[in-house]
């Protein structure tokens, strides 16, 4: 692997790595290219804030570090690139248990949110070929569907015309919340801080449904005490 042009200069594996690791939303990228993104413009979709020029930069010193390779239209992780995952998320894990307090205002992006979801829900136990899911937040006047057809999950911001299945209400921050791990799903639903709605042979399946993030398992590993602040 070849470090990039102004590295940090010194003879160490901590710098090497840093070198083509420490820029900035190199380790997002490579969080989602580890959850499962291959494709450019779904890679641009999960990060707003960067822009479409410095992630083909990234991308590109990804691929000449040996971390990537594109294949067709996909973006794939090699041997080195798969390596990372124990570190990405052992950073998750520190991050839970040390900066990860209630959500700042800025940081709830309901596109984000729903983006994220839609990537990880298992709908096997739903009937038929087609599941929708409807999301609708008591802070956020925005309408989501997230439509599965044939396990292949799509989000849409108009109505797609299909049957909903199960409507999904919560405010944005507790569905973030919930999400990530900080609070438990059976704990939301007694509390109304989420609302299945639909027919209750769908509804009593939403927990397994939602499969949530994959840092989620490390969130609970956050102390009671931050948990009794998140569900004051």
């Amino acid at each position: 692997m070849s470090a990039t042009t102004q590295g940090y200069g010194q003879y160490c594996p901590i710098s090497r790595a840093l070198d083509i690791l420490g820029e900035r939303w190199s380790l997002l990228i490579l969080r989602d290219l580890t959850a499962g993104t291959t494709r450019f413009n779904d890679l641009a979709r999960g990060l707003p804030g960067l822009s479409r020029s410095l992630l083909t930069k990234r991308l590109r010193q990804f691929e000449r570090a040996g971390l990537i390779e594109k294949i067709g239209g996909s973006y794939l992780l090699t041997e080195a690139g798969r390596d990372l995952e124990p570190i990405l998320f052992g950073l998750g894990a520190w991050g839970a248990r040390w900066t990860f307090g209630a959500p700042d205002p800025a940081e709830l992006d309901a596109d984000l949110l729903v983006w994220w979801m839609h990537t990880r829900l298992d709908t096997s136990s739903f009937p038929g070929k087609r599941q929708v899911l409807a999301i609708r937040f008591t802070d956020d006047v925005r309408r989501y569907w997230i439509v599965v057809e044939s396990g292949s999950p799509s989000v849409c911001i108009t109505d797609p015309g299909f049957p909903v299945d199960v409507t999904i209400n919560s405010d944005v921050g507790s569905l973030y919340q919930i999400w990530l791990g900080r609070i438990p799903v059976p704990h939301a639903l007694r509390t109304g801080r989420v609302q299945f709605l639909g027919p209750s042979a769908l509804t009593r399946r939403m927990p397994a449904v939602l499969k949530l993030s994959p840092v989620a398992p490390y969130s609970d590993s956050v102390p009671s005490r931050e948990f009794a602040k998140a569900s004051a």
